[in-house]
């Protein structure tokens, strides 16, 4: 018997050696970086500075404006590309929709292109006042050119507006499986006692979704706050640091000004906050209870 457990231990050792090699010790090794003086002039002979790195951080590293920058960043991209995924799936899972399955090809389109590309033919619809969002697209609507060069409203609505059109396909088709695996009977039990649409859906469709929402949250809330290429490549953090998040700041401390032991601060302190918020997120909405 005690032969068999240590051969079934056997089984979790690739388990661990993947999980030690891709995240346990590049983050002890990032920490490490940053409590030394690492860097271009530095690099072949470096030595412990201690907390340094962090003292900088704090004292001129625009923490707080690169902290409001990343939550901006996150929940108005979260709230706004999980909204809309959510309303495209409960279209979709209408049973009277005609032409489903074109609609359904269509919307995912966004996904089948490589997104360094669409970040690329994004950055061109948007240059002002050339781009086909400001010479057709916004006047059709009667609303103002963006212009991210200028206006840091503008380069945020520019990135968040592209975040969406990229990743809302992801979310509609996780929701769109969620929403066909809800057995019709309890609708149309629903619909034998008189309930109406709102009632069927806080009652039947919410319910039923919340292990996938929870999942979704969760996953999205630490990809999007460590997603770095939109920011890069359409904005480059501009105008200032107005739309710089940690990831873009780290990186390009990294690799503008090749500063690593200073990146490496960044990035563990971008890291902490990811564990602290997601923490609390867990604690007060207590979402992983879904999955109990």
């Amino acid at each position: 018997m005690k032969k068999e457990k240590v051969f079934s231990l056997f089984y979790i050792v690739p388990i661990v050696a993947i999980t030690l090699f891709l995240f346990i010790f590049p983050l002890l090794y990032s920490l490490y970086i940053s409590f030394t003086n690492l860097s271009l002039l530095h690099f072949l002979k470096y030595s412990y500075v201690g907390l340094t790195n962090y003292l900088i951080i704090f004292k001129y590293g625009y923490f707080l404006q690169l902290l409001g920058n990343t939550l901006i960043w996150t929940i108005g991209s979260l709230v706004t590309m999980m909204f809309l995924g959510f309303l495209l799936a409960l279209v979709l899972n209408q049973s009277d929709l005609k032409g489903k399955t074109i609609f359904y090809a269509i919307l995912i389109l966004p996904w089948a292109f490589p997104g360094f590309i669409s970040l690329l033919v994004w950055q061109g619809l948007w240059v002002d006042p050339y781009g086909m969002m400001n010479r057709l697209i916004l006047p059709l609507l009667h609303l103002p050119h963006i212009n991210s060069l200028t206006s840091t409203t503008d380069a945020w609505t520019e990135l968040i507006l592209t975040n969406d059109w990229l990743s809302f396909p992801y979310f509609m088709v996780v929701f769109y499986s969620a929403l066909q695996s809800i057995p019709r009977e309890l609708y149309e039990i629903a619909e034998l006692d008189g309930a109406n649409a709102l009632t069927k859906f806080l009652k039947i469709t919410l319910p039923s979704l919340k292990k996938t929402i929870a999942f979704v949250f969760i996953t999205s809330f630490v990809f999007t706050w460590n997603n770095f290429y939109p920011i890069y490549i359409l904005t480059g953090g501009g105008p200032g640091i107005s739309t710089e998040t940690f990831i873009v700041y780290a990186y390009q401390e990294a690799f503008s000004y090749n500063n690593y032991a200073l990146a490496a601060a960044w990035s563990i302190i971008s890291t902490i906050f990811v564990i602290i918020l997601a923490i609390v997120v867990i604690k007060y909405t207590r979402i992983l209870d879904t999955f109990v």
